[in-house]
């Protein structure tokens, strides 16, 4: 691809497409101007053209949650923009995967994808993101929100988030069950982040009950 072959609109943007190399779902989409084009090639990190801030913009400067670019696609009208990329933590503000996460009629449902999330390190670093909200908050944040609101706030989202969890159960809608329990997980890792809990320590928790039954563990044997 060739930036000169680009159509920029009459303000000098170009829409760009961001989708999950591994998986195929969409992740985001926004607007790039020549600038933002180049950076985003000579980095490999995505870079955007914020209309309403009028000024260029990292994906993941604020959030931490970068892009790395693995392939960049222009359409056949040459007017759009493909990228392909491997998204840490999540793609959008609202602490969602994609930022295409309602139907039309209004229905809570994330965008496909049609292979495995990454989740190797994806917990980690969501959990690195909201301890870096804790530790440096951020205006308009939400994360920093939570805790600048305290405890009871945090305690009261876990609470809101699994009683969603268990009414998608009740509906049998996997697509329900999926989206909220991302929910519960990632407020459930604000509340780890507050008491100064690493995952480490569920997964240790986790090793010492494998194989047991729940009344041997509550045993010690």
């Amino acid at each position: 691809m060739r930036i000169k072959d680009i159509k920029f609109d009459e303000k000098g943007y170009v829409p760009v497409i961001v989708q999950d190399v591994e998986n195929g779902q969409i992740l985001m989409f926004a607007y790039a101007n020549q600038e933002a084009i180049k950076e985003t090639i000579k980095t490999k990190k995505t870079h955007f053209w914020s209309r309403s801030r009028n000024r260029l913009w990292a994906k993941g400067e604020e959030s931490g949650n970068a892009q790395e670019v693995r392939d960049v696609f222009l359409d056949c009208d040459k007017d759009a923009i493909l990228v392909l990329v491997n998204q840490t933590g999540v793609a959008c503000h609202t602490g969602k995967r994609s930022c295409f996460f309602e139907t039309v009629d209004g229905n809570n449902q994330i965008a496909p994808s049609f292979g495995p999330i990454r989740t190797d390190k994806t917990l980690e670093d969501v959990y690195q993101v909201i301890e870096d909200r804790k530790r440096n908050p951020r205006e308009n944040s939400y994360v920093s929100g939570l805790f600048k609101d305290g405890l009871d706030k945090i305690l009261k989202k876990v609470g809101e988030e699994a009683t969603e969890t268990i009414i998608a159960g009740k509906n049998v809608s996997k697509q329900e069950v999926i989206y909220e329990m991302t929910d519960l997980l990632f407020h459930s890792l604000v509340m780890l982040a507050q008491f100064e809990i690493k995952l480490e320590d569920i997964y240790e928790e986790l090793g010492k009950r494998f194989g047991k039954s729940k009344e041997s563990y509550r045993r010690g044997l």
